[in-house]
Order: C-alpha cells, then structure tokens, then sequence
C-alpha cells in the first residue's frame, strides 16, 4: 500500500513545452522539484479513493492521481494540470458507457485561448462513451500517451449523421461524435504512442473554439474506425456563441509516424490522414503529414479539400501543406466533387487557389492514380516519390503542377518503352515528368 504525503502549496512545469515525445514518466522527472502528491484510486478499497473522478476532484494543481488496475465506470473532467496515470493499457479501464465522455480536459474557460496546461493522461484504457473517449478543449501542453481508446462515439444515429446530446461547440461533427480522441483549440501538445480502434473516426483535431496548433500526433495505430478518417485535421465553423468570429485555424501540426489503416470503410469513406478546409474562412495550412503508414482506407491515403465557391469571402487557406516520406498502398477512390478516377495514393482538391503544397519522397503502390491535384489554380510540387500506380500523377484541374523527378515505376519514365507508369496531364511552365 502507498502512503501518501499532501504537501503544501502547490506547484506545476507549465513551461513545458514538449517538442518531442515524452512519457509521463520523463515528464514527472522534469517536474520532480515541484511539491506534489500523489493520489491513489483502488476498487478493492486499498487506497484513499475508490472512484477516479473523486481523486481528479480532490487533487491540487500537480498532484498525480495513481489509478490501480480495474474498470471503472465513470466520466472525468479534468479542469487543473494534474496527471492522470493508470497502471497500463487494458490494465486500468475507464468504462464511459452510457456516459458523455470518458475523460473531459477542459479549459473553454477561456476560450478561444488556452484555459488548461499541463495535464498527462497515460496507461489507461477508454471505451464505450458517447461521445469522445478523450476531449482535450482550449489546452495547452497536454501529453495523452501510452492509452488505448476504443469503441465510442455510441451516440452516433447513424441514419441521419447526427449525435443527439454533443455540446454546442462542436459545430461540425457530421458522420461522428468527436471520435476517439479530439483536440479542440489545443497547442504544443503531444498524442504519441496510443491505440486508437472501433471509435467512428480516429483523431480529430478541429479549431471550433480558438486555433489549433504545434501538435505533434506521432507512434499512434489508428485503425478500424468506420465512419470517418483515421486521422483528421478539420477547420469548422467558429463557435460564435463563445465569441469567436471565424475559424481560428488549425497550422503547423506535425502526423509522424503513425499506422493509419482500415479507417471510414462505411458511408462516404473517410483518409488514413485528412486535411480540411471545407468553406468560406476555414483555415487548414502549413502542416506536416511525414513517415506514416497509410494503407486501406476508404478515402484516398492522404485527402485535401476544399469545397467553397469560388470566389469567396473570406478566403479559404489550405496552402502549405507538406506530405512527406509516407508508405501509401491500397486506399479508395476519391467520391462527390472530389471523385477520382479510381483508387489513389494523394488526392488534393480546392475550389480555391493552393499554392506551396510540397509532396515527396512517398512510397505509393497498390493505387490506380499515385497522386491527383484538381485545382483551379496555384502551384503544387510533387518530387522524388516512387509512383506505382497505372497513372503516377493526374492534374485533374488547371492549377500549375511540377511533378519532375519521381521514379515512375521503372527507369525509363512515363510512356517509355516498358515503363507502364503515367504522368496523366500536366499543365504549364516548368512541370514535367522527368524521372529522377
């Protein structure tokens, strides 16, 4: 049995800013100076609590709640930077059934900044909520590590896509309730390591209530969730009633590393990774999808759109993005105003301009078109991938595309004796399919 000893005062590492993945224990080492307890949550009754939403309540700001193994029918709100700490995935179970969510990091407060720092929630298990099985809402440098998150978002009515009961301020949700894990208005946070299964969609990172980014999403396996993407950056509709004007934005994330797989086979599909600026004034740009694994989705592999009429106020941006190093095999085709010939690897389409999207060095097989752009115009520049599909790239539109130096499915290059790869139609200046 622990003993605990409550100190006075309390204190926590709110300038960390995690840069890279850290564990809760490296986290806990960097904060160790700081006078803290540790709370301890049982079932058998061997600890001062029994129910891990009396723990979370009864803590002061760095104070660690200890979560022993068991399962646990409760719904946490976190509203402090405490770290909540199970005792291992599929050891420590947060049954949320019936309930809103599973865990509520919350700090709407004061939105559209940030109204919460420093929570670490690791080693646990989360299933069975309505809604999300974890929501982090206006927080700033939150690590959700080491967890396995799955089978929410039970309040989904699938017939007609809605979620009877969501909270005002998730504007858009659609064919999901908030998916597995969602970061709402969250910056220089870390979602490393965790596996995300048999929510409706896997991780949503939406901007309703104050700008989303500095993210790092890294080391997830992220698969079977029918409804939606399996990752899913998304630019929604601002929550006016919490006083934000227009969408905030959602920029300079980094998806590394992540398995994404076997995601939005039902309905209308979703990607293994999503990008979204759907209408007027969304904002989805400078983001970095590098070295992931993204193979039988029911969306293209990596999927941009932009679906707003043109011209528009206020301005769309979806510029900037940059698909880098992914193994892309065996996605969907592309369906509605976004359709692609078939099945494809990339799929970037804007009713707007989009200029300084940079995709390279992908690995793409196993797909009918390699990657297809669709733009009306702007530039995008597609190099050093290896294309092995029928057709390596499609400009579908009459946006500017420089798609030289890829390999092409053998030496020779696109309509080179042997060489059955194809570059489709590309359209002005410098672009090409000059193979590398």
């Amino acid at each position: 049995m622990v003993k605990y000893i409550k100190s006075t005062g309390s204190n926590i590492c709110n300038s960390v800013k995690p840069s890279h993945l850290l564990s809760a224990a490296l986290l806990a080492a960097t904060c160790a100076g700081a006078p803290a307890a540790t709370l301890c949550v049982s079932q058998s009754g061997s600890c001062a609590y029994t129910t891990i939403s009396a723990a979370v309540k009864a803590a002061s700001a760095g104070d660690t709640v200890q979560v022993q193994p068991g399962v646990y029918s409760d719904s946490i709100v976190i509203t402090k930077p405490v770290s909540l700490i199970g005792s291992g995935r599929d050891r420590t179970i947060i049954n949320a059934f019936g309930l809103s969510n599973g865990i509520y990091i919350d700090g709407t407060s004061k939105m559209p900044d940030a109204g919460i720092s420093g929570v670490v929630v690791s080693g646990l298990t989360v299933q069975n909520a309505n809604f999300e099985g974890i929501l982090v809402a206006n927080g700033t440098s939150v690590i959700i590590s080491n967890n396995t998150v799955a089978g929410n978002n039970r309040g989904l009515n699938t017939s007609n896509s809605t979620c009877p009961g969501l909270p005002a301020f998730e504007t858009n949700e659609g064919l999901d309730c908030g998916e597995g894990i969602h970061l709402m208005a969250v910056s220089h946070s870390v979602v490393a390591n965790n596996i995300v299964r048999n929510n409706s969609g896997g991780i949503l990172i939406t901007d309703e209530t104050g700008p989303n980014h500095d993210n790092l999403i890294s080391g997830n396996t992220v698969s079977d969730n029918p409804y939606a993407c399996g990752i899913t950056m998304a630019s929604h509709p601002a929550y006016t009633a919490g006083g934000i004007k227009s969408p905030p934005g959602i920029y300079h994330n980094t998806i590394s590393g992540n398995i994404s797989r076997a995601n939005g086979l039902k309905v209308d599909g979703g990607a293994g990774v999503g990008i979204f600026a759907p209408g007027p004034g969304n904002q989805a740009y400078g983001n970095v999808v590098i070295n992931n694994t993204l193979t039988g989705n029911g969306l293209p592999g990596v999927t941009m759109h932009n679906h707003a009429s043109f011209p528009m106020a206020p301005k769309v941006n979806l510029n900037d993005n940059m698909i880098i190093g992914n193994t892309i095999s065996g996605n969907a085709a592309d369906n509605g105003d976004a359709a692609t010939p078939g099945p494809t690897g990339i799929n970037l389409y804007s009713v707007a301009p989009v200029t300084g999207t940079v995709i390279a060095q992908n690995v793409i097989s196993n797909e009918q078109v390699g990657v297809a752009i669709n733009i009306p115009s702007g530039d995008v520049r597609v190099h050093l991938n290896n294309l092995q599909g029928s057709t390596g790239v499609d400009n579908l539109g009459s946006g500017t595309v420089d798609a030289s130096q890829n390999y092409w499915g053998c030496a020779g290059g696109p309509g080179q004796s042997g060489c059955g790869g194809t570059i489709g139609t590309v359209t002005t200046g410098n672009a090409g399919s000059v193979p590398f």
